[in-house]
């Protein structure tokens, strides 16, 4: 809706107001600058960690092309969620005995008054982009197998338990598929059949330290999302498993 202007027009020798697109022009380019106020920058203080899935299901000819998915997620989940530092897991067919090790990077290094932080901050993401990437390639590389389990709790240690908010990126389908314990229609077609698969799989290997934690996964259960029955019992686990065992926050913001 329009309204007519009814203030006065400004005097001839009085300086009309600067136009409203130089403003912000102006200070457009003292962000860019690093300098629109004298404060520094909000602290970045979630520790975050990203999971990879380098399984044949994560491949994109076969599966749900985890590089693609990873490469549509990391820079949203690192910028949304805050991201002071990123560490790093891999998903194969043993994940916590994996050999694949990145190390972590800071998204949030030091510097002084004077510096441009988000140039920073950004070529710091740049970093982590490449890190995500090496850990791909080399859980690629390594012997065929899907430890989703495995893989999310190397993860959840690596970060504090304590101290702060903590966010876990898991680029995978959730097909668990380890040399001790397949995901099959059978294993979690009912809510007993479910119980029994869970107990199963954290007989020996517990359940992932994730309480308190907020985890984001990307390309959940891709394979069966056509069909209500094949998703909704593979859902069921999954929740069972994250949520009411290992009292972690689940969200869809990167799912798609």
């Amino acid at each position: 809706m329009r309204y007519r202007r009814t203030d006065p027009r400004p005097h001839p020798l009085r300086r009309p107001a600067r136009p409203l697109t130089v403003l912000l022009l102006a200070a457009a380019l003292l962000a860019s600058a690093g300098c629109v106020t004298g404060d520094k920058p909000q602290a970045l203080d979630t520790t975050c960690a990203v999971v990879v899935d380098g399984s044949g299901s994560g491949s994109a000819n076969k599966g749900f092309d985890a590089k693609a998915k990873l490469n549509a997620s990391i820079v949203p989940f690192m910028k949304d969620q805050h991201c002071g530092s990123l560490a790093y897991a891999p998903i194969t067919a043993s994940s916590k005995a994996s050999p694949c090790h990145i190390s972590d990077v800071d998204l949030d290094p030091p510097s002084e008054s004077t510096d441009d932080v988000e140039a920073i901050r950004q070529n710091a993401r740049v970093k982590a982009v490449a890190g995500a990437h090496a850990m791909l390639t080399c859980a690629h590389d390594t012997n065929g197998g899907s430890d989703v389990l495995g893989g999310i709790a190397r993860a959840a240690e690596a970060l504090p338990s304590e101290g702060g908010r903590t966010a876990l990126l898991v680029v995978s389908d959730f097909e668990q598929f380890d040399p001790e314990f397949a995901l099959t229609g059978k294993s979690i077609a009912t809510p007993e059949a479910r119980r029994k698969s869970i107990d199963k799989l954290i007989a020996s290997r517990g359940v992932p330290p994730l309480s308190g934690m907020d985890v984001y996964p990307v390309g959940y259960g891709m394979s069966r999302q056509a069909k209500p029955s094949a998703f909704e019992p593979f859902d069921a686990f999954w929740t069972e498993l994250m949520v009411r065992r290992g009292k972690a926050r689940v969200h869809d913001d990167y799912r798609r």
